[in-house]
């Protein structure tokens, strides 16, 4: 008997269906956690697949979910940033910040990105206190510092007013829902914080849905 004639055992079926599980398991968890997987991720997930159904369901479901983020993506006003300019330092394989930046280029934003091996020194050197830090931080050419996932709402907003103690401002961590971390339209309500010049961090803003964003 060969590898085909027992594709009909129940051992085989189970084994099938173990393996379709996982794989949309992993298809899902690569477009939440983007910002630690490499962007072809997904798609290597895929190719592991020996089974043509299983490998025909996971490109259906990857292809669901990227419809479903397209939905939730904040609505781009190129005017918003047009005339500010910013370096933004993250890793070479960070999905979500290369998404952030398509944000807020979307909204005027004049970006030059730097991958570089190590964050940290970057966030140290701009003033982002460890509980406030996330996958990337973006300085302006004035000097005002954007960490993380900071609608360009928010950005604008900031800058047509910065408070007189502000160094800028950071929404910590990746929550879901941020602008680069659409995901299936879920949200998690987050909120912006103020980086201030001694150190202190106050709230900004509290963000509890996905339209304040836009």
């Amino acid at each position: 008997m060969n590898a085909f004639t027992s594709d009909s055992s129940p051992t085989f079926k189970r084994h099938s269906y173990k393996l379709l599980q996982s794989t949309v398991w992993l298809v899902a968890a690569s477009a939440l956690f983007a910002c630690s997987q490499p962007d072809n991720s997904a798609s290597n997930a895929s190719s592991l697949q020996h089974d043509n159904g299983a490998a025909v369901t996971a490109n259906v479901a990857e292809s669901n979910a990227q419809t479903e983020s397209a939905i939730t993506t904040p609505a781009s006003n190129p005017d918003l940033l047009k005339n500010v300019s910013a370096t933004v330092y993250k890793d070479a394989n960070c999905g979500c910040c290369k998404d952030w930046i398509s944000h807020a280029e979307d909204n005027g934003l004049s970006a030059t990105a730097h991958d570089v091996t190590d964050l940290a020194v970057f966030k140290e050197r701009y003033g982002v206190p460890t509980e406030m830090r996330s996958c990337h931080t973006a300085v302006t050419t004035d000097g005002y510092v954007f960490e993380g996932h900071v609608p360009a709402k928010y950005v604008a907003q900031f800058l047509e007013n910065p408070p007189v103690q502000a160094l800028g401002l950071a929404v910590p961590g990746m929550p879901v829902g941020s602008p680069g971390m659409e995901y299936q339209n879920k949200f998690a309500p987050y909120q912006i914080m103020q980086l201030n010049k001694d150190g202190t961090t106050e709230v900004y803003a509290d963000i509890v849905s996905t339209e304040q964003q836009l």
